[in-house]
């Protein structure tokens, strides 16, 4: 019997798609990776009867990246990145092992059926996996075709059916597409951000960002925010006048009449017309209209709309509401979330999406009645040639999806039962007035059909109170004319909003990306959320994008990108070549980045007025092991210890408190070692600024604590320190932390677990001898004679940590952010991949980890 391989997106997507076909009768097996399972049945596949296999990626399995030397941003010139430097496909999570998981369930297999998400990114990914498995998949026979591409657009019987019935094959065009935006945002974005992140952090100690990035979509998108900003801060009030005139007829309420001419800017004539005005003591009557209007019905659902709308009245921001209607799609309750169109196709079945919500409490009633009375034909909007609009698929409880799920998909059923209902009509009355020479009107509403505002009713019309009978040539008594001085306002800040609507309208990023730029520019400290959801920029946003303004306008314009977009979108169709743009974008960008490098100090001038230079900022923390005088801890983001004598800056690790360490000092290069702990978790390590920033040894990465430290005789290394291997990670090992009593603890050097043991001894050490069993480092334990948990009132024990059933009930799992291996199917038998206290000289080779013991441990800590 052959055998079909089907992948979808996600784990979840591929457990829906195989219960649907396979009619609820598949089997399920966990994969040897631990993330995506394996769903199999028997069916029928090109006449002939076959085996399914149903597994799943998780998103992207390759990502675009230099290669090795090119990361290293001490060592490679950033204008190197936009041509010398060689990239290349890796992993894009080397943890999942997805490469290995996909060939292993591909060997054998004849067919490949794919079910990735039908967008650009999903074709992209279509080819990532073939990469991965055609090498292993059986060899077809002559012309046989081997590969199929399945197209949806909602999780249910129908469509999934539908689309295993209409197989077609994966767009290599599309996918051409996403590797050339991939490319360009790598080159162009890693050039641009490593060059202004190195000039601007090696001057200035508080700008409070972690990385100064520059994007070629997110920064016209804090162009938009910074423009409006700019607009404020120019505004100059500006004084008006208006006439207010107030009538009344008999013992009816006094009517507010709107002047004809508006306003006026100069007083002194304000006042004229006033004066003319005043003349007469009646106004008479000089029109009465009525008219019948309506508000149309909204049109169907887009993902650009859903985000407006979310932002402005639900106050989910973007990233938040697409990660929300991604899992309400990949449950079932909504048609796919990323879509340009707006126009239903002719085929869709517009009573049967209704009729599912037929029962359902908060619009049961109107959808009941749109059933019986005929449901309106949609207004045509666009057919963008992507995915249907946005849909309910089936009926929903706010109890199912939680609280932001259902208030998501309630906006977006009532959204789509109101395009299907009739518009909202109602009557506008106008009364026309004469004061002497002057013109004045009112005007009111009255509700003739609520329409589609039944089921929208924030968008229904206010109900106004009702104007008075009358006709042509009746006459109201004057109550009042007076002149009033008004100003004029600034505008407000851009919203979240408004500046997706920018964005669309300018091209800047697709409907999927546009929340990941407005994301990175909140995560990058260049605007900050206020109340409302408004985008208030900081200086640092400010500043870099007047500087470049003042450099080059179209780094920050929106015109250079959405030509770009256009580019990308000619080689989807099959209208470009993907190497020529590539190349022709490159070029360009070359140019600019040496135009920016060269001109870099109109944005310093900039910089020198917003912030302070680095050697004013922070406070005296350790001494430098060049020059022995104090360097400054510089708290703001990046948090990092500058020398100012030296002019020498030294990177720390983030998130978290910095402090003294005993003022003990490194035995390599005489600097004071400092003290990191995790203000979330209490896991801390002590490093040397130097040797942090300049790895001491070849088998050393930048950016390593003295936990991670293969100095052979340190008492502070991992040699001296290290216990055993991590019961979580595989290449993690345990450390003592000696600055942990009276609550003592080890922690990983490489992952969270963090393991609590002996508490209230009076003494912990790490021992020079091995645990026979396993090879770990033995801890010699002294405990209070008064606290001792030892049998026969011993104070003092040596023994293995895993192995010593003295030890057994005073160690504790504390924390882990992972969970165990044995939850992934791991456990025991991934043993034999302990380090225990380094491989330099000294240490103990590879600990061994037995099988029993560690299933025990394991155990204890679950």
């Amino acid at each position: 019997m052959k055998t079909v391989l089907m992948v979808a997106e996600k784990p979840s997507l591929a457990q829906s798609i195989a219960k649907i076909l396979s009619k609820g009768s598949c089997s399920t097996r966990k994969g040897f990776n631990g993330a995506c399972s394996v769903h199999e049945y028997t069916g029928s596949f090109l006449g002939q009867s076959i085996r399914f296999k149903m597994t799943s990626v998780c998103g992207h399995v390759m990502s675009l990246d230099f290669i090795g030397k090119y990361n290293n941003w001490d060592k490679v010139d950033p204008a190197e990145l936009f041509s010398k430097a060689p990239t290349e496909k890796k992993e894009a999570n080397p943890k999942l092992n997805m490469v290995k998981f996909l060939q292993s369930e591909a060997k054998g297999c004849d067919y490949v059926v794919l079910w990735l998400d039908c967008d650009k990114e999903g074709e992209n990914i279509c080819f990532e996996v073939l990469d991965a498995i055609q090498p292993v998949m059986n060899r077809a026979q002559g012309n046989q075709r081997t590969v199929y591409r399945a197209k949806f657009s909602s999780i249910t019987d129908t469509d999934i059916c539908n689309a295993m019935n209409k197989l077609g094959e994966p767009n290599r065009n599309e996918a051409l597409s996403v590797d050339a935006r991939q490319e360009l945002d790598l080159r162009i974005g890693c050039a641009f951000t490593r060059f202004q992140t190195k000039y601007f952090q090696g001057k200035y100690g508080n700008l409070d960002s972690s990385l100064i990035s520059f994007g070629p979509c997110q920064t016209p998108t804090l162009g938009f925010c910074v423009e409006r900003h700019d607009k404020i801060q120019s505004f100059k009030p500006e004084s008006y006048w208006v006439i207010q005139a107030k009538v009344f007829k008999g013992k009816d309420s006094p009517l507010t009449l709107d002047w004809d001419r508006v306003r006026v800017f100069d007083r002194e004539l304000g006042q004229m017309f006033v004066n003319l005005a005043k003349t007469a003591r009646e106004a008479k009557v000089e029109s009465v209209s009525k008219k019948e209007k309506a508000k149309q019905r909204p049109l169907a659902l887009n993902t650009v709309e859903m985000l407006r709308v979310a932002s402005s009245a639900l106050g989910m921001g973007p990233q938040h509401t697409m990660q929300v209607a991604e899992r309400l799609y990949t449950q079932g309750y909504i048609s796919y979330p990323r879509t340009e169109t707006t126009h239903y196709p002719e085929n869709f079945d517009l009573k049967g999406t209704l009729r599912q919500q037929a029962n359902s409490s908060p619009w049961g009633h109107t959808v009941k009645a749109l059933l019986a009375e005929g449901i309106n034909r949609p207004r045509k909007g666009v057919d963008a040639g992507d995915h249907p609009p946005i849909t309910p698929m089936r009926a929903a409880s706010e109890s199912e999806l939680g609280s932001d799920g259902w208030r998501l998909y309630e906006y977006i059923t009532q959204h789509f039962i109101a395009t299907v209902s009739q518009d909202c009509k109602y009557l506008q009355t106008t009364i026309t007035f004469s004061i002497g020479t002057e013109g004045f009107s009112c005007s009111g509403k009255t509700l003739i059909s609520a329409g589609f505002t039944e089921v929208m009713p924030w968008q229904g019309v206010a109900q106004e109170e009702e104007l008075p009978v009358c006709q042509r040539g009746d006459l109201f008594t004057v109550d009042e004319i007076k002149l009033l001085e008004k100003q004029t306002n600034p505008p407000d800040y851009l919203t979240e909003a408004e500046l997706i609507t920018l964005m669309e309208k300018h091209g800047i990023g697709t409907d999927a990306s546009i929340p990941v730029h407005i994301n990175n520019i909140c995560q990058r400290n260049y605007v900050t959320v206020e109340s409302g959801r408004k985008l208030k920029p900081t200086s640092l946003g400010i500043v870099l994008v007047h500087g470049y303004y003042k450099i080059d306008a179209e780094l920050v314009l929106p015109t250079i990108r959405s030509a770009v977009e256009k580019q990308l979108n000619l080689i989807a169709l099959g209208k470009a070549n993907f190497h020529q743009v590539l190349q022709h974008t490159l070029d360009i960008f070359k140019r600019k980045f040496h135009y920016f490098v060269d001109s870099i100090a109109g944005m310093d001038e900039l910089m020198e007025v917003s912030f302070s230079p680095i050697a004013d900022t922070g406070k005296p923390m350790s001494r430098c092991g060049k020059c022995h005088r104090f360097m400054k801890y510089i708290q703001a983001k990046p948090s990092r210890l500058h020398c100012s004598n030296c002019n020498e800056t030294y990177s720390l690790p983030q998130n978290g408190a910095i402090k003294l360490y005993k003022e003990l000092r490194c035995p390599l290069d005489d600097f004071e070692l400092v003290l990191w702990t995790s203000g979330s978790r209490g896991k801390s390590y002590p490093l040397c600024p130097y040797c942090f920033s300049h790895p001491p040894f070849r088998d050393m990465r930048k950016g390593m604590g003295c936990n991670e430290c293969t100095h052979p005789s340190c008492q502070h290394s991992l040699n001296s320190l290290g216990i055993g291997q991590c019961v979580e990670c595989e290449s993690g090992v345990l450390v003592f932390d000696p600055t942990s009593g009276p609550k003592w603890r080890m922690a990983c050097n490489k992952c969270n677990v963090l393991v609590h043991f002996f508490e209230h001894a009076h003494k912990v050490q790490v021992s020079t001898e091995s645990c026979d069993t396993c090879e770990a480092s033995l801890v010699a334990v002294d405990f209070n004679k008064a606290r001792s948990p030892l049998p026969d009132g011993e104070t003092q024990h040596t023994g293995c940590v895993f192995c010593s059933p003295v030890f057994q009930d005073l160690v504790e799992l504390k924390h882990a952010a992972m969970r165990h291996p044995m939850h992934r199917g791991g456990g025991a038998r991934r043993g034999g991949r302990g380090r225990g206290r380094g491989r330099r000289p000294g240490g103990r080779g590879n600990p061994k980890k037995p099988k029993d013991k560690m299933a025990a441990l394991a155990a204890y800590f679950v």
